[in-house]
């Protein structure tokens, strides 16, 4: 049985933590840009960009996460079951995220470029008011996946400092 998580899930965990966040506050603010500003078409083709790349990453945890040993997890049946639905609903998240991300970008017709690098192509109009309702779903789905994650990290501060367990220490030990 192993006493943490590898460096690898380590790397993807701490790295995906930082993205959300980060893009969390990017879209905050990007959303009140007027079209004078000097940021109104960099700061979505970074969010949009950095979308894609964090939507891959997301992909790989996922797959890396079923091929390789994860450790136990600390605490009482609830806190379990709590802990094990919380990382499944994070996951579903994400990925509705990503959906909707992705038909607000492509309505038009027009592909996402990630960083001149490549090019996702778009679907175009799937259906009416496709922007303005994917929208309305990417914002919720949003502010409930940086609660979670809060409530997520407070649980383990919780385990760490409350309980004394090893939850934490899981995740961060051997940090390079």
């Amino acid at each position: 049985m192993t006493q943490g998580y590898n460096n690898t899930a380590k790397l993807i965990h701490w790295v995906s933590a930082i993205v959300i966040i980060g893009m969390f506050a990017l879209g905050l603010w990007m959303v009140d840009l007027t079209y004078y500003s000097q940021w109104y078409q960099t700061a979505p083709y970074w969010h949009k960009s950095v979308g894609i790349l964090l939507a891959g990453l997301t992909l790989f945890r996922m797959l890396w996460k079923l091929l390789s040993y994860s450790p136990q997890i600390d605490g009482n049946r609830f806190e379990k079951v709590a802990a094990k639905s919380a990382h499944h609903f994070m996951y579903l998240l994400l990925c509705i995220l990503f959906i909707s991300g992705y038909l607000i970008s492509t309505e038009d017709g027009r592909s996402i470029t990630v960083f001149e690098w490549f090019d996702v192509p778009a679907l175009g109009k799937l259906f009416d008011g496709q922007a303005d309702l994917a929208g309305q779903i990417h914002y919720y789905v949003a502010l409930t996946l940086i609660g979670l994650a809060a409530i997520h990290a407070l649980a383990a501060l919780k385990h760490h400092f409350i309980d004394k367990d090893n939850t934490l220490r899981k995740m961060t030990r051997g940090l390079k």
